[in-house]
C-alpha cells in the first residue's frame, strides 16, 4: 500500500460506505470497534502499519465547512483516508487516487465500481483484480 492514499467513497444513504470502511480495516487486521463518523466528520484508526482516517462530510451545508473544521489538516502526511460525501466538501478536497461508487442492486445486495484516479489507485485496482488464469 502507498504511503498516501485518498479514497473516495460515493453512495446513496445505506449503500454500504461504512460497511466498506469496516471491512478494509478489517483487511488491515484491526480490531477495534468501527464506527460512522457522521456526527464526529473523523475517526481515525491507528495500527502498527497505517493510520487510517474515515471522514463523512453527509451533514456539511456547505463546502467551506471542510476548511472551518480544519480537516484539511488531516490530509497532510502519510496515512489512508475514506472519505464518504466527498462531494459536499468540493473544491477542498485534494486530488484522490481512488473512488468507489456503491449502489444498492435490485436484489438487495450491493454493486461496486471502482476507477483509478492515479498511478497509485490504478495499483490498488490491479491488486484487486483477479488475475488471468494461465
Amino acid at each position: 500500500m502507498p504511503e498516501r492514499l485518498i479514497i473516495l467513497l460515493h453512495g446513496d444513504l445505506g449503500a454500504g460506505k461504512t460497511t466498506l470502511t469496516r471491512g478494509l480495516l478489517r483487511g488491515l487486521d484491526y480490531t477495534g470497534r468501527v464506527k460512522s463518523p457522521t456526527y464526529t466528520l473523523v475517526e481515525s484508526y491507528k495500527d502498527s502499519r497505517i493510520v487510517v482516517y474515515h471522514f463523512d462530510f453527509y451533514r456539511f451545508t456547505h463546502a467551506e465547512e471542510f476548511l472551518e473544521a480544519g480537516l484539511d489538516e488531516y490530509f497532510q502526511g502519510p496515512g489512508l483516508r475514506l472519505v464518504e460525501w466527498p462531494e459536499r466538501a468540493g473544491p477542498y478536497l485534494p486530488p484522490a487516487d481512488l473512488a468507489i461508487r456503491l449502489r444498492i442492486a435490485d436484489d438487495g445486495g450491493r454493486t461496486l465500481d471502482l476507477q483509478a484516479l492515479t498511478p497509485e489507485g490504478r495499483t490498488c485496482v490491479d491488486r484487486l483484480s483477479p488475475s488471468p488464469r494461465a
